[in-house]
């Protein structure tokens, strides 16, 4: 069972599952296919439809096992609405440390977007438990490792934006193993035995680069 806490988790394998554009209809079918193809976070974001309903419902299914949160949250209210929906993990674009406070004071696993040292540094004193690299393909592994250079040792760094499973190997040797996957596993009317499909290739990849 997840504890819940502010603190970044311990995980089998270090990815999250972006379900932009989910509908509830489709939410359970979904992250039933990503959980049993072994991944342990997902990330639900508010521009999708209807989002805190599928939240709620990918939560109360598989919350007590798998990190379940909201994406691009910029608001403390929809902090507290996540909350209410029963999600862990909060994982914004930016670094507002209204919604970050809000976050830690119910125990969120929090993960902000950063682009540069003083923006990284910025997140990590306002309390993020890790920082979301993004766009990461515009950094690459050697801008978000040289970043990674002056931040303390051991914060966790997420790659998001333009990553796939195709990248892993070259992320892994600039010592980033955290990644947010969206269209690379997920994409809206997506077939869901495709997305187990692309879900299963992941982890796949995940574990030879990481786990061999």
């Amino acid at each position: 069972m997840m504890e819940k806490t502010s603190k970044w988790p311990t995980l089998k394998r270090e990815l999250i599952a972006i379900l932009r554009g989910l509908e509830p209809r489709n939410a359970l079918q979904t992250a039933s296919a990503l959980v049993e193809a072994g991944f342990e976070a997902i990330e639900i974001p508010l521009n999708s439809p209807d989002p805190f309903v599928s939240i709620e419902m990918v939560a109360r299914e598989f919350g007590n096992t798998v990190l379940v949160g909201a994406g691009t949250v910029l608001t403390a209210e929809n902090v507290d609405r996540l909350n209410d929906a029963g999600g862990r993990l909060l994982v914004s674009p930016n670094i507002d440390t209204a919604v970050l406070a809000r976050a830690n004071a119910h125990s969120m696993v929090t993960m902000p977007g950063v682009f540069s040292p003083t923006e990284a540094l910025a997140a990590l004193a306002a309390g993020a438990s890790g920082l979301k690299f993004f766009p990461a393909s515009v950094l690459g592994p050697s801008g978000i490792k040289a970043i990674s250079a002056v931040l303390p040792k051991g914060t966790p760094i997420g790659a998001v934006g333009g990553v796939s499973e195709t990248d892993f190997e070259a992320y892994g040797k600039a010592g980033i193993r955290i990644f947010g996957l969206g269209s690379s596993i997920f994409q809206p009317g997506m077939e869901v035995s495709d997305i187990a499909k692309r879900a299963q290739r992941t982890v796949t990849e995940w574990d030879r680069v990481f786990a061999g």
